[in-house]
């Protein structure tokens, strides 16, 4: 029986609630700078969620809601342009320290670190707003815990594609039987498990309602001594929070 070696983090509603008051907000105000009046309410935002990507989700959107729009110039160049702004307004939004990690997320990954576990990070998001998350979060130097941040673009099929999960395995050099991956979506858990990955969900507003039935444990977060977790789907014992013995006995199953 082997050890839980590595522990692999979604960053977007796992490590952080991002995307309501982060993502949302940034594309809204890189809107109304470009001069224009698209606005993503929370409901809209929750819809275009199904979309992976930041670029993806405004060409979704141009697509489904503004088919008449004409971009000036090259499409795909509009596009980047307009998601490099938005960039911009979410690490701005960071910074501010206005959205800080979910509950229970330093406490495991300090526990990890001390154990000797190994850390990466799969990701849809830009890879500068993962550092910045984390840096803004944890401390400058906290970016250099992470073996592999594999973020954005790094590979061509987003989730629910398995890439970016195979993608940190190989520059892991790890197995997937030795890795267990905290994710929030139903994308997430799909890609971690065709990645041959164990999964362990903790929900948030947007995607509570998914089909979480591949996951080994679904909690509403990652709870603290405090502050217990609900348990939505599985067993998690006497655990009232997730620690590395919670891990290792949700990795042996």
């Amino acid at each position: 029986m082997t050890k839980l070696g590595a522990l692999i983090f979604d960053v977007d509603g796992t490590l952080a609630n991002t995307e309501q008051e982060g993502h949302r907000v940034a594309f809204n105000r890189a809107f109304a700078e470009a001069g224009y009046d698209w606005n993503w309410s929370v409901s809209l935002y929750g819809e275009l969620l199904a979309v992976a990507g930041g670029k993806e989700r405004i060409r979704y959107y141009l697509n489904q809601y503004r088919p008449d729009f004409q971009p000036p110039g090259n499409f795909d160049e509009f596009i980047a342009n307009l998601h490099r702004a938005k960039t911009q307004h979410y690490r701005q939004l960071i910074a501010t320290g206005s959205i800080p990690l979910r509950l229970g997320v330093q406490r495991l990954i300090k526990g990890a670190r001390s154990q000797g576990i190994r850390l990466a990070i799969a990701t849809t998001t830009a890879p500068t707003n993962v550092t910045a998350l984390l840096q803004h979060t944890l401390g400058d130097e906290s970016p250099a815990w992470f073996d592999a941040i594999a973020a954005g673009d790094i590979v061509p099929a987003k989730k629910p594609a398995p890439d970016i999960y195979n993608y940190v395995l190989r520059q892991m050099d790890f197995p997937p039987q030795d890795c267990l991956a905290i994710e929030d979506s139903d994308q997430g858990l799909i890609a971690a498990t065709q990645a041959g990955i164990t999964t362990l969900i903790t929900v948030n507003n947007y995607t509570k309602d998914q089909d979480f039935t591949q996951a080994v444990l679904v909690l509403n977060h990652l709870g603290e001594p405090d502050q217990p977790f609900s348990v939505l789907a599985g067993d998690a014992g006497d655990n009232q929070y997730v620690d590395i013995e919670l891990l290792n006995h949700l990795h042996h199953r």
